[in-house]
């Protein structure tokens, strides 16, 4: 599928039947997500991160791309990866790199080191990665006020609104309270990107409150990871 045809799944979707994104970590997973019918995925920077042995944040730039490409290659789904901020590559090459890895989508977030990034220029830096990508690539814009500290609605919306018109496809206040949608929603011209966690409304609820797609960040490897640990747990052990 063509980011052309992974756009198309961002439009014209009802209200409680926003698109829902899984986030492998691995090829295994993704064969795992497909199989199972969802018909594009999402990697997760943090769980791709985890499952090679990093903390979030600290994966090599060649790791991660290697694991992109080894997902989109196991699947004949198209695949979207989480490059956190782009690791200081040219537009030019952050988008050749990930369109060889097999990708139709990234997420690109607007901090670094823990620190949000002057939105206007993030915002020029977009525009340039649209414009080394043309229609070749979805471009989800992750908003990461939420997350460092700011709590006001308007300016995650003031942030996406720059980014949507310097040509993101989708925006992404990320753990943006459910109850906060509404507000953005009316205040966002195109697609909202939400997370669901487990103790929050469902993908649907999220849908019905503003969301387009729906995604999980690294909380299904982390539900698989503790998952084998009670496997490991029932294992048993040498004794001394």
């Amino acid at each position: 599928m063509t980011a052309i045809a992974f756009r198309a799944l961002h439009h014209g979707r009802a209200a409680a039947d926003p698109l829902v994104l899984p986030g492998p970590w691995d090829a295994a997973g993704a064969r795992v997500f497909a199989d199972a019918g969802f018909p594009a995925l999402a990697t997760p920077s943090a769980g791709v991160a985890a499952s090679l042995g990093y903390e979030d944040g600290a994966t090599p730039p060649d790791e991660m791309f290697a694991a992109v490409a080894r997902i989109a290659r196991a699947v004949s789904v198209p695949v979207s990866a989480d490059v956190e901020d782009g690791y200081g590559l040219s537009p030019r090459e952050l988008v050749g790199r990930l369109l060889d890895a097999g990708a139709v989508g990234c997420n690109l977030e607007d901090s670094s080191g823990g620190t949000l990034k002057d939105p206007h220029r993030h915002a020029d830096w977009l525009a340039e990665v649209r414009a080394a990508a043309g229609d070749a690539l979805f471009i989800n814009a992750r908003v990461d006020t939420f997350i460092r500290g700011v709590d006001d609605p308007a300016e995650a919306a003031a942030r996406a609104r720059l980014y949507a018109a310097a040509g993101a496809d989708c925006v992404y206040p990320i753990a943006a309270p459910p109850e906060t949608l509404p507000r953005l929603r009316t205040g966002i011209d195109g697609p909202v990107n939400t997370i669901a966690v487990p103790t929050g409304p469902s993908p649907s609820e999220l849908g019905r409150l503003g969301a387009t797609r729906v995604t999980f960040g690294p909380l299904l490897q982390r539900r698989a990871m503790a998952a084998l640990r009670e496997i490991a747990d029932q294992l048993p052990r040498p004794t001394d």
